[in-house]
Order: structure tokens, then sequence, then C-alpha cells
């Protein structure tokens, strides 16, 4: 074992008592039934795009957007959250704890690395996290990032060491203390969970972190507790939220202390059948009221509209999930709640949401709105020349940029919002200065139909996806497919640099068509070559027509290689002879031009190597080319 000395990260021992610096402090003195809030837990999952596992037991049931669109059924009348509570409650009991906090508010986060910004958004907001990791594979570097993320907002989190059902031989046991179905468990079983386990605490002793199994924790205020689960049947997920309870019981009372003050953020923007355009907000602190004013940043400037109704799930569901929601006059935080109102069609997700009791504060607000969304959007830098970038929410038009950003793929232009006939005439601009980059990358948004027109019109790309790996997969074959026609287009305009010596032995015919052995010297030789001699007044000799190796056609030779070359006079001119304008001690080289070398930066690059763009500088020295 690798032990980190605790005071390494004092700010992150210190998060527990944020605070309260006495550990034992109970929450029934400071906080009570009508004054606390419910704890805000952000899961950070690590893993990649899609979960080997499945869905989690602790979601209420499989989203209903899934590919059979049909509600999944709930197996022995009970949803997987309720089972799962059931879980806690023994582990609870088991514990001999009294349950004071009103309930857990989850906030998921993606666990794709290009999402970062979002998870730096649920750690904002989270008063505890839940830091998912596969036993399997142990800290990835979206994990990592998530720990220093977790570090700098000084934000308490616990470990849920997942997948633990694809440790070979794992026999899956329900309704009991992970403990036990630990101990039950075969013995080459037991010795691979050990050695996956000590290697993850080792990671997180890399990363100056003390970790420990939660039965093993010597000091939960220097230790971060690692609780072995399987989101796919469920074991451990009673133990994950019974500990959660117990910190946020023991470590957390006054962080968990209710505000008056509004503070809400729009974490998405969903149109629901028979509700129009909906928004999901999470309630900080502070209350929201049927029929208040709000206001909210939209995609052509400040939303001031009225709630029309505030709707929260049924108990035991999620959100997300199409459900029968349940209506309510007043809702006081922490709560995940929907709300639907007019206008919030071109609603931005990922900014916070006002709300102003006297009609002389909305033009205040609306400044305050205005002046948060052009923060936000003005830390974003453009080029002068690349693609024009669109996502339905704040959030994932970060992510998408920083994808971009590490693709090396630059962009001119960004908004937020649906595709329209507006953006089109702004992405045509670069057709006069970068074709290829006369594209719109529209992430999860929809294309109105007259866009669609205008783009095909004026020769615009649109590429359309919800996941942003195949939208740089569409962009990418796009740019391919761009590069290789203007490849076909200007293959007789690039001339490749070489140096090439006479073999005077090989010298099968002197004249019209001149057919010899040559030596490669330097660069690179390909058909189509115009070949000169610099030593003779830059004569032109002619053009390659065809190479051979060892009796076999070849398209191109590189250095140090021997072949035989056809070179046909240029049409208009006198055939030359080998002996008469040229002999075996002259060097031939390829004739470039100006546009030759252009030719070969923008679309042959990838064709030559260092010494070759050497070559081509010696060359271009030689014919005086500016």
């Amino acid at each position: 074992f690798i032990v980190v000395d605790p005071k390494v990260d004092d700010d992150v021992k210190d998060a527990w008592d944020a605070s309260s610096d006495e550990e034992s402090e109970d929450i029934s003195d400071s906080v009570k039934k009508d004054s606390s809030e419910e704890p805000k837990v952000e899961v950070k999952k690590t893993a990649p795009a899609k979960d080997e596992g499945g869905s989690e037991e602790t979601s209420s049931e499989e989203d209903s957007d899934s590919e059979d669109g049909s509600d999944s059924e709930e197996q022995d009348d009970k949803t997987a959250a309720e089972r799962t509570r059931e879980k806690a409650e023994e582990r609870i009991r088991a514990a001999d704890m009294d349950l004071k906090i009103p309930g857990l508010l989850i906030i998921d986060t993606p666990g794709h690395e290009s999402f970062s910004n979002l998870r730096n958004r649920g750690s904002s907001l989270c008063d505890i996290a839940i830091l998912v990791v596969d036993i399997m594979h142990g800290l990835e570097p979206q994990t990592i990032e998530s720990i220093n993320l977790l570090k700098q907002k000084k934000c308490p989190f616990i470990v849920a060491l997942n997948k633990i059902d694809r440790l070979y031989d794992w026999q899956t046991m329900n309704r009991k203390d992970i403990r036990d179905v630990l101990k039950s468990q075969a013995s080459n079983t037991q010795m691979e969970f050990d050695q996956r386990s000590k290697a993850v605490i080792v990671e997180f002793a890399e990363q100056g972190l003390n970790a420990a199994l939660f039965y093993e924790n010597p000091d939960p205020r220097s230790y971060f507790s690692l609780v072995p689960t399987s989101a796919i049947t469920g074991e451990g997920m009673g133990n994950l939220l019974a500990l959660i309870v117990e910190y946020c019981q023991v470590k957390l009372p006054k962080r968990l202390m209710y505000s008056d003050e509004l503070q809400a953020t729009v974490l998405e923007v969903k149109a629901i059948p028979g509700l129009g355009t909906t928004i999901d907000v999470i309630l900080v602190n502070g209350t929201l009221k049927e029929g208040d004013t709000m206001l909210v940043a939209g995609t052509d400037g400040p939303i001031v509209t009225q709630i029309r109704s505030l709707l929260m799930p049924q108990p035991m569901k999620e959100l997300r999930v199409k459900n029968a929601y349940v209506e309510y006059k007043e809702v006081k935080a922490a709560q995940g709640v929907k709300i639907a109102a007019k206008e919030l069609e071109k609603a931005i997700a990922g900014l916070n949401l006002y709300i102003a009791v006297k009609p002389d504060e909305v033009e205040v607000m609306r400044d305050e709105v205005a002046r948060e969304l052009r923060s936000a959007l003005s830390s974003i830098k453009l080029q002068e020349r690349g693609v024009y970038v669109q996502a339905s929410t704040l959030g994932s038009l970060e992510a998408l940029l920083e994808f971009l950003k590490v693709s090396k793929i630059p962009y001119s232009g960004i908004r937020v919002g649906p595709v329209v006939k507006k953006d089109v005439m702004k992405a045509s601009i670069m057709l006069e200065h970068e074709p290829q980059y006369a594209t719109i990358l529209a992430f999860d948004v929809k294309v109105e139909k007259d866009a669609q027109e205008l783009a095909d019109s004026m020769n615009v790309e649109i590429f359309q996806a919800d996941i942003i790996y195949h939208l740089f997969d569409k962009f990418m074959a796009y740019r391919e497919q761009l590069k290789q026609k203007k490849r076909e287009e200007f293959k007789n305009i690039a001339v490749f640099p070489c140096r090439l010596r006479v073999l005077p032995q090989f010298v099968f015919n002197s004249r019209d068509p001149i057919v010899c052995g040559v030596m490669v010297e330097a660069g690179i030789l390909r058909e189509g070559t115009p070949i000169c001699v610099p030593s003779k007044e830059f004569v032109d000799i002619g053009i390659v027509t065809s190479i051979e190796n060892n009796h076999k056609a070849v398209e191109t030779a590189r250095k140090g290689m021997e072949v035989c070359i056809k070179i046909d006079p240029i049409p208009g001119q006198s055939p030359k002879m080998f002996g008469r304008h040229f002999d075996e001690t002259d060097f031939l080289v390829s004739k470039i031009s100006r546009q030759s070398i252009d030719a070969c930066k923008d679309y042959f690059r990838d064709d030559l190597v260092k010494t070759d763009w050497q070559l081509m500088v010696e060359l271009k020295k030689l014919f005086q080319i500016l």
C-alpha cells in the first residue's frame, strides 16, 4: 500500500468540515425538518460513452425514450429505486442510525471526457458527490479530471467501485450487506477483488489522495471511502446510500442549511407533448411559486415569462422519464422541478434562473441575464476561418467546442439553438476563403426546412447528430472527400521535389523519348514530373511519363532507389538528347514553381517527409522563387 500523508491534501480533508469543526456534531441540533434541504448528490460517471452494465439500479426505470418507445414494466410491483431504498433502509437500521434528512436529490453528469464543463457545473451545485470508478479499468483520464474538479471545489465525495459483477465467477446475492456478499464469494473471486481494489487505492495515492474500503476506513476525515457496487445487480447500492446519509447527517449539517435567497439553474430545455416547451431546473435554495415572473437566458436575448405550472415526478420516479407529473402551487429547495411556461422555445440551458418579485426588478434582472450569457460566450475564442457550430444547450456547445479544439478543427462562429437561414448565410462566408469550412455542425438541434433548402442552393453542408463522435466522423469524412477531390484536381499542378543522377551504363534510348536508368539522390520522383538541368541553363528535358523498378511499373520512387524512367518531350518543344544537351555529369531536378509549391502545401503535405521539404527549399532558392 502507498499511504499518503493526510497533510498533502488538507483542503480536501477539510471539505468534510467546511461548515463545522466538530466531527461528531449531530444534525438534530442544527437542522430541523422545516429548515433543511435535500442534500444534492452528484453522480460523476467516468466510464466512456456507453455503460457496459446496462441501466443503473438507482434509476427508477428505463428511459421511456428507449428504442422500443415503450415504458419498461416494473418487476415485483416495485421500481429499482424502491428496491434500492429498501436496501439502504436495511443498512441504516443495521447501523442503528436515525434517518433525519428529508431525502436525496441526485444529479447525474456525463462520463464522456468532452463534457468536463457539465461535470464542473454539477460540482458547483452539489453538496456531496459519488465518483463512479470501474473496478476493471481503474482511474481513467476523465476520472482524474473529476477528482481535480472536486478538489478545486472542495466538494466531499464517496467512491462507488462499480462493476464488481464482472469479477470472475461472481455469485449475485441480493438484499445482503456487501461485506457479507464478498465473504460468500469463492476464494479466487475474493483474491481478484482484493487485487483490483488495492490497485485502485494505489492509483488514488498517485493522485495525492488516501482511499480505503468503507469498512476498513481508519479515518473518514483523511481517507475517502470506496464502496463496492454493481449497477446491474444492485449489490452494494444500499451500503452506498446509507453511507451518503450518514456523512450528510454527521459531517454536513450546516452546509445543508436552507436559505431563502433563490438559487436555481436551468439544466435542460425539452418539448413535452401536451405541455409545450418546458425547462428542467435544479432549485438549490429558495422557493418557486406558480404565477411568479421568471427570467432565463434565450438565444435572442433574455426571456421574461410567467410560471404556468410547477411539475415534479411522482415519488421514486425520475424527472427525465415520461410519467404522469404531479403539479404543485409552490416548490421549496432542494428539488429538481420541471417548469411549464410560454416562450421557452428559445431558452438556453446551463445558466441561472431569476425571479422578479416587483415589476421594477425585471429590467435589472434582464441586464443580469444578458451579462451572464455574454460572459459565458465571450470566454469562447473564435478563429477567422473555421466551421460554424450550433448546439441545443450552452453546456453541450462548450463540450463540442472543447472536442473540436482537441481535434484541431477551427471554428469561426457559434450559436445556441436550431439552425435557421441566418446561420447558413454566416457559414457561407467561408466559401470565399476555405470551402471545407463552409459547414454547420449541428449538435442535438433541429434544422429548419427553409435553412436546409438555402444550404443546398449555396453549397453549405449541414451535419446533424446527437452524439459528438458521430458529428466529428461525418465532418472528417466530408473533409477527406473534399481533399481527395482537390488532390485529383491539382495532381498535374503539384510537382514533388527530386534530384536525379543518370546511370550512363543504363541509357537505352537517348532521344524522343529518353529511356535511361537513374539514381534518386534526394526527394521523391513520381509520374508527371517535369525535369530540367540547372547546370545547362535550366534546359527543359521533358516530362517523366513512366517509372519501372525491377521490370514493374511504379508510380513513385524515393531516395536511394535505382529505377528506369521514360522522359517524353514537352509538347511544342524540340526533343532534347542525352549526350548533346546533358550528360551523366549533370544532375536532373524537378522543375517547381510557386503554383506547384502551394499545391503541395495545401493538398499533398502528408505525402512529403521533412527531407523532401528541405529539398523543396533548396530548389526554391535555385529557381529563385519568391
